[in-house]
């Protein structure tokens, strides 16, 4: 059961100044609990202290900051099951998937504990000419500061700590705002940093609504911004962020290219759980399938009976492989964007409709290059398929994107793997499965409107530091 409130939490304590943000049940749509919403004099505040907190967590040993990360491990694992139904509740995401995530929390956090302590710099000559001779060098890595966090509803744990394990792990003190839709899981993972050592004002952790949260964005305070969520909204919030770096984890419309002599069964399991998993709500969710000609009418036979066996309902039952689309008004839009490609000529193959909140796993073939459903993020359980004769064609269809975050490759030729890695306009090429694949040390980020820099612990970590350069003059010093 979910507590009745839940608060925020402002230099590293729990607050309760309301009881504002209702947090939902996706499925019955009843209200689940209430959390205690900032606004921007908290946010202030909060930012206030992760300055004063700047100093202390950076002059913290590593070995300190490895324990506390190791120490929410610990206590994730101790908390499995409340945290994985947390995310079933507030986020509708299926019991077994809300598992999964869990299970990638607690990796997430060990990996960065385990980087923590052998994350560092490097000594390398600069003799490279007679007027350096006797120059030695190294460079270390020191924090970059106070950094604001913004993180989406798709992924509430996993995305979170995403960018809090690293920046516990460098000793970057920060402010997380967690999506509307579901705050309760950052809170929790708050709840179990609040009983660690951290220096005070290392963390706050503050649900806001997206219209409170411009201090998260504009503040000069903040040396570090990382968002994930939504194209728009991501690049309307680097356009407003000054100085700052900023690290941008946008959408997708992820494209699979299934080749000829492949396994179908099994690639036809792996697209279906790209496509289908968690309904969609996934940047890396399959979304446009190519299927070489040869073997198209087969595969696609396969693909449509995989996706008609798919059991849509409560998400709390281990059966259930559908849950509820995180909103009524995203499961209109989805609606509306399979009705506007039939208009086109598109033939639905199966699923396309809606019920409340729920879509069917819908597939789609004649999809025209231009509709909705095609060339922009579904964020729904809808992909598209068409067969292709040439290699490189299927490959220039993929690229043939404003996104570009991962793809995916079935094939046996290996000359199709470099060429794919080679051509393909993708943060990520994923040979052998769906582009929907993700394991948490990789670099995992994109290109074109799918965003800036990369995630995974080490990559992360890299992005919130910044080069200390040292040189040493040793000419008469023996």
């Amino acid at each position: 059961m979910l507590k009745k409130t839940y608060p925020l939490y402002v230099a590293n304590a729990p607050r309760q100044p309301n009881a504002d943000l209702e947090v939902r049940n996706k499925y019955t749509g009843e209200m689940a609990t209430r959390v205690a919403m900032a606004d921007s004099a908290i946010i202030d505040e909060a930012i206030g202290w992760a300055v004063k907190a700047a100093g202390p967590l950076r002059k913290q040993p590593a070995f300190k900051r490895a324990e506390v990360l190791h120490h929410c491990e610990r206590r994730f694992q101790e908390r499995y099951e409340e945290l994985a139904y947390a995310l079933c509740i507030e986020a509708g995401k299926p019991i077994r998937d809300s598992r999964g995530e869990v299970t990638r929390l607690i990796d997430t956090f060990r990996i960065a504990a385990e980087e923590a302590v052998r994350f560092g710099g490097e000594y390398f000559p600069i003799d490279i000419s007679s007027r350096a001779e006797g120059y030695e060098s190294i460079y270390k890595r020191v924090p970059i500061g106070p950094c604001s966090f913004i993180s989406p509803f798709n992924f509430p744990l996993n995305l979170a700590a995403h960018k809090v394990a690293p920046a516990i792990a460098v000793g970057c003190p920060f402010v997380l705002k967690p999506a509307s839709f579901t705050p309760v899981g950052a809170l929790i993972i708050g709840e179990i940093l609040a009983e660690t050592d951290l220096p005070k004002g290392a963390f706050s952790i503050l649900p806001v609504r997206r219209e409170g949260a411009d201090l998260f964005t504009t503040d000069e305070r903040l040396k570090f911004l990382s968002f994930t969520g939504s194209p728009d909204a991501g690049w309307a919030i680097k356009a407003k962020a000054g100085k700052k770096k900023v690290i941008l984890e946008l959408g997708g419309n992820a494209g699979c290219i299934v080749d000829e002599q492949v396994d179908l069964n099994y690639a036809a399991d792996r697209i279906t759980f790209g496509a289908f998993y968690q309904s969609g709500q996934s940047c890396i969710s399959v979304q446009r399938v190519f299927v070489h000609e040869s073997i198209y009418d087969v595969f696609v036979s396969n693909l449509v009976k995989r996706a008609r066996n798919l059991k849509a309902g409560d998400p709390a039952k281990e059966e259930t492989s559908l849950g509820p689309i995180i909103s009524e008004n995203d499961a209109i839009r989805i609606e509306e964007w399979i009705q506007e490609a039939a208009e086109h000529g598109a033939k639905i193959l199966c699923g396309g409709k809606r019920d409340g909140v729920f879509v069917e796993a819908t597939w789609l073939e004649n999809v025209r290059a231009d509709d909705s459903v095609s060339c922009k993020e579904v964020f729904g359980p809808v992909a598209v398929v068409e067969p292709f004769r040439d290699f490189k064609d299927a490959v220039a269809k993929v690229n043939d994107s404003a996104y570009g975050l991962q793809a995916g490759i079935f094939t046996r030729n290996i000359d199709h793997v470099f060429y794919a890695w080679n051509e393909l306009e993708v943060g990520g090429v994923v040979v052998g499965d769906a582009p929907s694949m993700r394991v948490d040390n990789m670099p995992y980020g994109g290109v074109k409107d799918s965003g800036l820099g990369r995630e995974g612990v080490r990559f992360a970590m890299e992005d919130m530091t910044e080069i200390r350069l040292l040189v040493l003059n040793r000419i008469g010093k023996i």
